[in-house]
């Protein structure tokens, strides 16, 4: 398994035969995992820092009031099941939202596949494998549907590594309304960036509750951060992006909102929605209350869980000055004003990559509503913390799944699901006892 170092893949996407050699282990564990919520005490919860934008950035917008659903989590009790098995690689899951009850699950070498009712089509939604780099953290990394996707705009968008290594986000077109098969022909692309090494390429991709493209990018890769782009607003990477993927013409592949918080200035990407990141992996959207949720993998101490409330742009995570709620560099006295410190973090050796989650909002499992879920990829515990409150927390801890998660994602009816990429598995949260 990977363990800690100056830099790591984060998270480290190996194929199972590799994880298993390094593992040791003689294959996937068994698929259900119960376990009673407990209070991990190795994961800290420290005074928070000033949330104030920087001087001459945009200050951001008050955070909205959060829904009324709070989280019951010293009485939640949770199952880890298997759902679907056979899938290669899988690194990503969600729903569509256009009611077909669908689950699409993204595949590191480059396909997407469907489950339908409960089943795992054969035939691949879509395969770009022709065009997609796999490998490390390289390979089809993410997916989106839009608002509408199905009856008003047939289109989905995808994040991807082309053969060259670098970050393309396209569009595809279903072969027909409603189809289980997309047309890996119709291909537009919206936006490319160049990679300088092969690690911290982010990977995912969502759509804001305003319909605007949100693309999370790592800071470019080796370890540290040695050419400090992620405070760098001049480049797209250690960013977090938002487009608006639906205005395209002639020539302009995306249109910028004018609502972004750096849009007319010359020291700046207009692109950029917040920065200061590492590599967001995995993050979403809460559809109650607009939220941005952030993974944030850490360099060789810390991982941490950061969030960005509706209406708040222009935000300040703090790499490579911070890591977690700690100096990285430089190692001591690093300035806290303008940084937007996590909600959560915790050490290695507890876990090495996180895997950020989602808000939960389903209604299998009353007591978690309002819950925000994570996980690790090398350790495989389930945490959560409460979705609507703004000071730090202690994540308790929901379940040991002994799994390589590499995503968790919500079906349509807003019900949980996880990737293993090692075991090439779609898990299922369900309630236990």
């Amino acid at each position: 398994m990977p363990t800690a170092s100056h830099d790591r893949a984060a998270p480290l996407l190996v194929s199972f035969a590799l994880l298993v050699a390094v593992s040791g282990c003689g294959g996937p564990p068994a698929p259900t995992v119960t376990t009673a919520p407990t209070a991990a005490p190795s994961l800290t919860a420290t005074p928070a820092a000033s949330t104030a934008a920087p001087s001459g950035s945009p200050t951001p917008s008050p955070a909205v009031t959060s829904p009324a659903d709070r989280p019951d989590l010293a009485a939640v009790k949770v199952a880890i099941e298997g759902a679907v098995s056979g899938l290669q690689q899988p690194l990503f899951v969600t729903g569509a939202g256009d009611g077909s009850g669908r689950l699409f699950v993204v595949e590191q070498g480059g396909r997407v596949r469907v489950v339908r009712d409960g089943s795992l089509l054969p035939t691949p939604f879509l395969d770009i494998s022709d065009r997609v780099t796999a490998g490390g953290e390289r390979g089809l990394l993410g997916l989106a549907f839009p608002p509408g996707f199905g009856s008003a705009w047939p289109a989905f968008y995808v994040h991807y590594s082309d053969r060259n290594g670098d970050t393309t986000i396209s569009s595809f077109r279903v072969t027909s309304a409603g189809a289980d098969t997309a047309d890996p022909s119709s291909e537009g692309i919206v936006l490319t960036q160049a990679q300088p090494y092969a690690n911290h390429n982010g990977g995912w991709i969502g759509f804001d509750r305003d319909g605007m493209l949100l693309i999370g990018l790592g800071d470019g890769g080796s370890g540290g951060d040695p050419e400090n782009r992620a405070s760098d607003l001049t480049t797209l990477l250690g960013k977090m992006l938002r487009i608006d993927a639906l205005a395209a013409s002639p020539g302009e592949p995306y249109g910028i909102p004018n609502d972004n918080p750096f849009v007319g200035r010359p020291d700046a990407r207009p692109e950029v929605l917040d920065y200061g990141l590492r590599n967001p992996f995995r993050d979403s959207i809460d559809p109650a209350t607009g939220d941005l949720w952030i993974g944030d993998v850490g360099q060789a101490r810390w991982e941490e869980v950061d969030v960005a409330r509706a209406g708040q742009r222009g935000l300040d995570f703090g790499w490579r000055r911070w890591e977690g709620r700690h100096c990285y560099n430089p190692a001591t006295g690093c300035d806290p004003a303008g940084v937007t410190m996590p909600l959560a973090e915790y050490p290695h050796p507890t876990g090495c990559s996180v895997i950020g989650g989602v808000v939960y909002r389903g209604s299998a499992i009353p007591a978690l509503r309002g819950a925000y879920l994570f996980s690790d990829y090398c350790s495989g515990t389930l945490w959560a913390i409460d979705a609507g409150l703004d000071e730090p927390q202690a994540p308790i801890v929901l379940a040991e799944t002994h799994r390589a998660i590499s995503s968790i994602g919500t079906g349509d009816d807003g019900e949980v699901y996880l990737t293993d990429i090692a075991g090439g598995e779609l898990l299922r949260l369900v309630p236990a006892g």
